[in-house]
């Protein structure tokens, strides 16, 4: 599992300006003045192969007495949150404007929480930034670093410090720490959809508490599991809810165990809900699956119980709302009575033996050059761009690797042809095709031009 680190402090001491450097995002809204940011912000950030999750939070007031007020209120109970769900925490503080008593107040309750805690003391560009720090260590941390998170300076030294407290390691080497889980399959959904009935259904036995209260499951929950001689480890997590319902305390974890949930997960299998319209949360929990490349399979939960002109709204919506997901299988089922639940594991297969299939460069090249002969792409400033050779690059997701010139210029719209091209070739079923692209370079780009004896004598 991921280290999850939040980033904690008063506003405007440039939390945001962090979390887009070390995410390489601009997810994150920026600008100079105080409380902008509002709800948690989630990130993945990477450092010399080694991943982590970076949460960004609003500002906190430092009031003493824990009340806020209005906005504030709210933006402080987000922080909280985001606290409780991080392994270490990154508090910022100015280095212009020095110690102030509200960071003394955020301090001691940061001290309460047991947790590894990082003072930052930000923007030091200009100033004597030893002397800058020697203000905030009475505050009692021995971690204190300084740096300029709007120029990087000290960023990437602070978290290699960081990461090794937290002993992660690179990509490739947690893939090989992992035990033989078989095929991880993550349940995710909102609130009472029906996730652990539908596990507690494939299992034929009561091993996940699940009864009609939204929020039940609090924390992520893996049980080992084996159908027809093949491997599973069954992931519930808990319910996602709206952002304005999100401080309900029972739900506490559950972003944060959804995104490590999708993470880990070989096959992920979205619970919908046949009572409820498609929300904007559900297409929410599905965009976080697409930018993980994981392979997808749509339940459709408590089919059994709603007449017909509302299975025909439920489909419909499907294709209006959800058209991004259209390579995912769709069932419609019941947990509570089982019907159609076996047949999940047939897609659930289909998808898993298409994102771990193992395809020769030959034939990537040869898929490439029936795409372009299907599909040219298109000129950019007078010129044709030219992709000349595929090869795989990856599974979970599966990755494709082209090369060629002015690769930097292929449309986005050419993309998803060539994304849909080698999906549809190579018959792959609920999973996504991810496209990467690598430019040569031209050897003869930077050398002068050399004039031949021909040139010599016409010139």
């Amino acid at each position: 599992m991921k280290t999850v680190l939040a980033l904690v402090g008063r506003a405007n001491v440039g939390k945001s300006t962090l979390f887009n450097r070390l995410t390489k995002t601009r997810d994150a809204l920026v600008a100079n003045f105080p409380g902008l940011t509002r709800d948690r912000n989630y990130g993945k950030a990477t450092l010399e192969d080694r991943e982590y999750i970076l949460i960004d939070t609003g500002g906190l007031s430092g009031h003493s007495n824990d009340k806020d007020s209005g906005v504030e209120e709210h933006m402080a109970s987000q922080t909280w949150i985001a606290i409780e769900e991080a392994d270490g925490l990154l508090f910022l503080v100015d280095g212009r404007e020095g110690l102030s008593p509200a960071d003394q107040q955020i301090a001691k309750r940061l001290r309460r929480t047991g947790k590894p805690v990082y003072i930052l003391v930000n923007k030091t560009d200009g100033i004597d930034a030893e002397q800058a720090a020697t203000e905030f260590y009475p505050l009692g941390f021995d971690r204190v670093y300084t740096l300029a998170a709007t120029q990087g300076r000290n960023v990437n030294l602070l978290m290699e410090n960081v990461l090794d407290d937290f002993n992660v390691k690179p990509i490739d080497e947690e893939a090989q720490d992992e035990k033989d889980y078989g095929i991880k399959l993550a349940f995710i959904g909102r609130p009472n959809v029906g996730k652990s009935t539908l596990i507690n259904r494939i299992l034929g036995e009561q091993r996940v508490v699940a009864y009609d209260k939204p929020g039940t499951t609090r924390d992520t929950i893996f049980v080992p599991f084996e159908r027809d001689e093949q491997k599973y480890t069954l992931i519930d997590t808990a319910g996602v809810r709206r952002r304005g319902r999100i401080s309900e305390t029972i739900e506490k974890f559950s972003v944060i165990k959804t995104i490590k949930a999708i993470d880990t997960a070989s096959v992920v299998i979205m619970v919908l809900d046949a009572h409820e319209s498609i929300t904007d949360q559900d297409a929410h929990l599905l965009g976080l699956c697409l930018h993980a490349g994981r392979s997808l399979v749509i339940a459709v939960n408590k089919w059994d119980g709603i007449d017909l002109d509302q299975r025909d709204m439920i489909k419909k919506q499907l294709e209006v709302k959800l058209p991004f997901i259209d390579y995912a299988d769709i069932h419609f089922i019941s947990a509570l009575h089982g019907t159609g639940v076996g047949h999940l594991f047939e897609s659930v297969i289909d998808a898993y033996e298409s994102t771990m299939i193992k395809v020769s460069t030959s034939r990537m090249t040869r898929i490439l050059q029936g795409a372009l002969e299907t599909h040219q792409p298109p000129l950019r400033q007078g010129k044709r761009i030219k992709l000349r050779y595929a090869h795989q690059g990856g599974n979970n997701p599966f990755t494709v690797i082209i090369h060629g010139n002015q690769t930097e210029k292929v449309p986005m719209a050419y993309k998803k042809f060539l994304m849909n091209y080698f999906r549809q070739t190579l018959k792959l079923r609920g999973t996504q095709v991810q496209i990467l692209f690598r430019t040569g370079t031209n050897p003869f780009e930077n050398k002068p031009r050399v004039k031949t004896t021909r040139h010599h004598r016409h010139g």
